[in-house]
């Protein structure tokens, strides 16, 4: 090989290595991170940054997205290393019967469980691949967490008071909506072209003399258009985070500017609001103790998580 070819295939060499590190989000002990990956894992936020017009607040708000989707990958390697060194597994018996109790939870057959698996994305194959990591997760939770998550009595008529006074203050509404949906892997283009569509019904939708239960029955591609894109009343809890915020921020009448959530993107308009009497202390109390539970897991997994960030070397090297 002459001189000029050898130059010539170690700067390709060079550049090639060059656009791998540019490519790597973050560096997890051994383990990396690419930024791809993390783009994936912070895509539906990332749509929603797409709309800032102001471009210095919409790099801002990108690297915020970024950030929050790349902790969550970091905390889930640090979580599969931990599983690793503890040699903790899960048999394929364990791995189908929390399948099948997936399954019998949403009162399905095993025709229709797969088909709501291939609308999500997955199938059996893959989804076994993911409970198995699942479960071995929560084996891990309940060894290294559970012992600490303890609600008392105390506990419980505390937290039933609060609920009591939110209650009494957040009312439930009654809303519809218009939904534009997107494809499982939707394209930048794709999610754009979406949000432009939804953006000139919800202009529409505001038009004076303009029915909102019409606009839904011809234009939403959702399974409520039928209905007008009744959702009937419910209170906070029950949908989404994205759709909850946008519909309880708005006065009755109200329409919405596009909401992007997992199903694609929403304008949705509230008909109506009203007070609801907070349920009984012994008819909320199991409720109420799994909510505590819950965020106790959660509060002590994050704390979790932490001590092994803390442990490991960890380098970012994105947005720093």
């Amino acid at each position: 090989m002459s001189r000029i070819s050898i130059w010539v295939a170690l700067l390709l060499a060079t550049t090639a290595r060059a656009e791998l590190v540019d490519r790597v989000a973050a560096m997890v002990n051994s383990d990396l991170v690419a930024l791809s990956e993390v783009e994936q894992r912070a895509a539906p936020e990332l749509a929603r940054v797409n709309s800032e017009r102001d471009p210095e607040k919409r790099g801002q708000k990108r690297c915020e997205a970024l950030k929050r989707g790349l902790d969550q990958l970091i905390g889930e390697k640090l979580l599969e290393a931990a599983l690793r060194e503890l040699n903790i597994d899960v048999s394929d018996q364990e791995v189908e019967m929390g399948i099948e109790d997936v399954r019998k939870q949403n009162n399905l057959d095993a025709e229709q469980f797969e088909n709501l698996l291939r609308t999500e994305g997955y199938s059996m194959d893959s989804y076994r691949q993911f409970m198995r990591k699942h479960l071995a997760k929560l084996k891990l939770i309940n060894l290294k967490v559970r012992s600490k998550v303890k609600v008392s009595d105390e506990d419980l008529r505390a937290e039933y008071a609060r609920y009591s006074r939110m209650e009494s203050e957040d009312p439930e509404i009654h809303a519809r909506h218009i939904l534009v949906q997107l494809p499982k892997a939707a394209t930048p283009e794709q999610l754009e072209e979406a949000r432009k569509k939804a953006q000139s019904l919800a202009e529409e939708a505001r038009m004076d003399g303009v029915d909102f239960a019409e606009l839904a029955k011809k234009k939403s591609e959702g399974p409520s258009a039928a209905d007008g894109g009744d959702l009937g009343f419910f209170r906070r809890g029950v949908m989404v985070a994205e759709f909850e915020k946008a519909a309880f921020g708005l006065k009755v009448g109200g329409v919405s500017e596009p909401v992007r959530t997992k199903f694609g993107w929403h304008v949705i308009k509230v008909e109506e609001r009203r007070a609801v009497a907070p349920r009984a202390f012994e008819e909320m109390k199991e409720e109420l103790k799994d909510r505590l539970l819950r965020s106790q897991l959660e509060k002590y997994t994050e704390q979790y998580v932490q001590e092994l960030r803390q442990a490991a070397a960890v380098e970012v090297k994105i947005c720093t």
